[in-house]
């Protein structure tokens, strides 16, 4: 429930008591009482002692910017920053029918497992993956579907879960319809992003579909560039369109080519490709460490070679985004960080 929202400064906003709705992955909603100034990760806190979640797993879940449109479609604007207002970006957002809502916040699916002694957790894992099936996100086969419908009746989420893991894209974050330049420029193409990897399902010239899988192993860097603005004006109003673009470099056989895509979600696109790597970086620093466990003491030598060599593996991992080479020429307006939105 927000008041006039036409001007907003996010630096002179009047610190007051408001309610704020956000919406469960079943799409009901729970309304809570803020401060108009407190960022995301308080709004997170607020929410998570509302329905009862365990404190310690907040890091799984995140809010997020939802457009609900119509036919029951649902798309996910952006995830909201710790630092962000969540008051204030609602308010100022030009998307329509755009709510706050509640989604957990990793791509790796056998996370789950860490949130499944938490009665909360498992019901919102079980709300969200109802939603991604029913919005066709998660594609189960024919027989999984059966069986999932089952679980459903009997209303057995552990069943149900176990058994969703299995399904196709489940977990994974799907994009709005874009373009992108393969196999040429203009080409359509559905994204889902997930478990390491960025499957586009690309319509053809003929009409067909071919889908490609980028495994997030061989992309080497990405970067969002603004490709320009629009200024519309109706009114007292003017909207700012943004045409962003993310292209990431690829290794095929052997060969870096660049693979582009005109989306305006680059940013939430960009949100989930750090994200998995960083879950790769804490799934690889855990192997590290049960590595040096399972050395024998009076093998010290050994232990120290395993663990430089480990090392420098992690550092060229990590070093991917600092090989990042400006293309220039391919800026119009010049890049853009996150940070600066």
């Amino acid at each position: 429930m927000l008041g006039n929202t036409e001007n907003w400064n996010t630096f002179d906003i009047a610190t007051k008591k408001a309610y704020l709705d956000i919406f469960l992955p079943n799409e009901q909603s729970i309304r809570i009482e803020i401060i108009t100034s407190d960022t995301a990760e308080r709004v997170l806190e607020v929410v998570s002692h509302k329905i009862g979640l365990c404190r310690e797993l907040l890091g799984y879940f995140g809010l997020f910017l939802i457009r609900f449109g119509k036919e029951g479609k649902l798309s996910v604007v952006k995830k909201l920053a710790d630092f962000e207002l969540p008051y204030v970006s609602l308010g100022s957002s030009e998307v329509e029918n755009c709510k706050v809502g509640l989604r957990k916040w990793y791509m790796d699916p056998s996370l789950d497992s860490v949130l499944m002694d938490c009665r909360v957790a498992v019901d919102l894992l079980y709300m969200q993956a109802i939603q991604d099936i029913e919005k066709g996100w998660a594609k189960p086969t024919q027989a999984q579907r059966q069986k999932l419908e089952a679980f459903q009746k009997e209303d057995n989420q552990t069943k149900f879960l176990e058994l969703a893991r299995e399904v196709r894209h489940y977990g994974y974050l799907q994009l709005d319809p874009c373009t992108c330049d393969y196999p040429e420029s203009g080409s359509g193409a559905v994204l889902s992003v997930g478990n390491n990897e960025i499957s586009c399902c690309i319509t053809l010239p003929d009409s067909q579909t071919q889908d490609i899988v980028f495994q997030m192993s061989r992309v080497k860097c990405w970067q969002v560039t603004f490709l320009g603005t629009l200024l519309d004006t109706d009114g007292p109003q003017r909207t700012l369109n943004q045409n962003l673009e993310l292209r990431f470099q690829y290794s095929e056989d052997s060969c870096w080519q660049w693979f582009v895509i005109y989306t305006k979600q680059a940013f939430l696109l960009s949100s989930c490709l750090k994200k998995m790597i960083s879950e790769k970086m804490v799934k690889l620093a855990a192997e590290n460490t049960e590595m040096q466990i399972e050395v024998p003491e009076q093998s010290k030598s050994k232990k120290y070679h395993i663990q430089q060599s480990q090392q420098k593996d992690y550092s060229s991992f990590l070093s991917r985004k600092s090989k990042i080479k400006i293309a220039k020429d391919d800026c119009v307006f010049g890049n853009i960080k996150e940070e600066d939105l």
